[in-house]
């Protein structure tokens, strides 16, 4: 069994590594709204905004500062470049733990973002910088995947992307189809499109839906799609996936382990009744999925970090 101290690096590695590429893609899509002088612009502005708690006016301006301080700021903890230096710490604690190619892509791009030119960088060229920290982190992912055994260690990681994947993309439907943005319904097609690329879903979803681009098929593709890997079925389901392989040298006793929960959650998705999800809206689903999420996070901390020494030891 795995180091607690190893397990709980490796997972908050690959939580760190989702929610920086999160913001940043929300931050790109964010400044490239700001361009429709719109109010359909404005709306997708503040969608970005809100799905990270900071909902914001829509201006300008105050929108580019907003997306620098989303990616830059030291000081924010969540913020793209406290997410990285993060995740490179984590990454340092289990460097025997990951190959060779994967630690140099995250300490490349960490040096990246905390570089003194960072700033002037971003400022020059918002979008290339973007662009590039995006690029840089599907490296990463890319190169665990092809490069690291996919034992314990690949599988704690990847269950630390999908837990976090799962918990923004529900954020940013909650932010999209529950909350009441004052800049009104969610039914102009810029702000549609911007919120197909804020889940990186765009050309997937055109694939499925051509050019009908709707706030219900949206939500259906996003929630409930079996094949797209940022949609809430599909990580809930890799979430259930390692966490069964990770727990089958781990008594649970009478608790209720993560895998469980996550099965159980898994199925619920699976199983769910789109009319009905028409009929009473997304609201209920979705603060279950974020709810249960929550739970699942608990469970594994109970299972793999934070349990009494007396469950390892032998009998």
């Amino acid at each position: 069994m795995m180091l607690a101290r190893v397990a709980d690096s490796l997972y908050w590695l690959g939580r760190y590594i989702e929610r920086a590429e999160h913001l940043s893609r929300l931050s790109s899509v964010m400044l490239n709204a700001t361009l429709d002088q719109t109010d359909a612009g404005a709306h997708a502005v503040w969608i970005a905004m809100a799905a990270v708690g900071e909902p914001g006016d829509g201006a300008g301006v105050a929108s580019f500062e907003a997306a620098q301080k989303l990616v830059l700021d030291r000081q924010d903890q969540n913020s793209v470049v406290s997410s990285l230096a993060r995740a490179r710490e984590n990454a340092r604690q289990v460097r025997d733990q990951i190959t060779t190619e994967t630690w140099e892509r995250l300490n490349l791009l960490y040096l990246k973002v905390t570089d003194s030119r960072a700033a002037k960088e971003f400022s020059d060229s918002s979008s290339t910088f973007l662009h590039d920290v995006i690029a840089d982190l599907h490296l990463f992912k890319g190169a665990a995947d092809t490069t690291m055994s996919h034992g314990e260690s690949w599988r704690f990681m990847m269950l630390g992307i999908y837990m976090e994947r799962a918990q923004l993309v529900s954020r940013l439907l909650e932010v999209c189809f529950t909350d009441s943005p004052r800049h009104g319904r969610l039914d102009d097609h810029v702000a549609l499109v911007s919120v197909l690329r804020m889940a990186c879903a765009l050309e997937p979803y055109l694939r499925v839906y051509t050019a009908e681009i709707e706030p219900r098929h949206i939500l259906e593709f996003l929630v409930f799609d079996e094949d797209f890997p940022r949609s809430i079925r599909f990580a809930t389901a890799q979430i259930e996936q390692h966490l069964t392989a990770l727990t089958r040298s781990v008594s649970a006793g009478e608790r209720a382990g993560p895998e469980r929960l996550a099965g159980r959650l898994k199925a619920r998705l699976q199983y769910a009744d789109v009319d009905e999800l028409k009929a009473v809206g997304a609201g209920p689903l979705l603060t279950t999925v974020v709810n249960e999420c929550a739970r699942i996070h608990e469970a594994i901390y109970e299972t793999f970090v934070a349990y009494p020494l007396e469950m390892r030891l032998p009998a």
